[in-house]
């Protein structure tokens, strides 16, 4: 027969999971990727604060040829990794486009971004736009004005961000979101 500590079976402990806070700081990249229009947003996630540390837009005048547009895109990467030193990038995930030559356009732009920000070393997640559409807005086909403005809202903005610069803060927010709280599907590496 078993023994029995105060008139119980004994039995294993049974440990709810716990919200992991932020241990340190996080400063988060997020990329929203294009040709004439990559959106960056840099932030730093402790705890539940989220603080802007860079926004903006890499603009391309349509008459530059894609070549150098990529270049600009580069660069401009290059530049805001050297200033900001984000620890983790999120970007916006892939799309299914009914136009072929866009869909690779598109890929060539998510390709220069990438492809800077893994020579630098850091870990690379997406997230999909429906999901964080859902996460900021609370409907995954959410237009771009209503994501601005909520973006504009959860990080105290005193103007509305420009679109771009808009979908990857949001990438940035809803990353650190996810990261603040225990997770069983973890974000998806690239």
């Amino acid at each position: 027969m078993k023994a029995r500590l105060g008139g119980k079976s004994p039995r294993a402990a049974v440990v709810a999971p716990r919200r992991s806070p932020l241990a340190a700081p996080q400063i988060i990249l997020g990329v929203d990727p294009s040709l004439r229009g990559t959106g960056y947003g840099v932030i730093r996630a402790e705890k539940s604060n989220l603080t802007v540390l860079a926004q903006g837009t890499i603009s391309c005048p349509a008459k530059w040829e894609r070549s150098r547009c990529l270049a600009k895109i580069s660069l401009t990467l290059r530049d805001v990794l050297r200033e900001q030193q984000p620890t983790v990038c999120v970007v916006e995930g892939l799309f299914f486009a009914q136009n072929l030559q866009t869909a690779l356009i598109m890929g060539e732009a998510r390709g220069a971004a990438m492809a800077v920000i893994a020579e630098a070393g850091m870990d690379i997640f997406e997230i999909a736009t429906r999901k964080v559409k859902q996460a900021i807005v609370g409907y995954g086909a959410a237009q771009k004005l209503a994501v601005a403005k909520m973006v504009q809202r959860m990080l105290n903005l005193a103007e509305l961000p420009a679109p771009d610069a808009a979908d990857a803060l949001a990438l940035a927010i809803v990353h650190a979101q996810e990261n603040a709280r225990h997770n069983f599907t973890p974000p998806k590496k690239i």
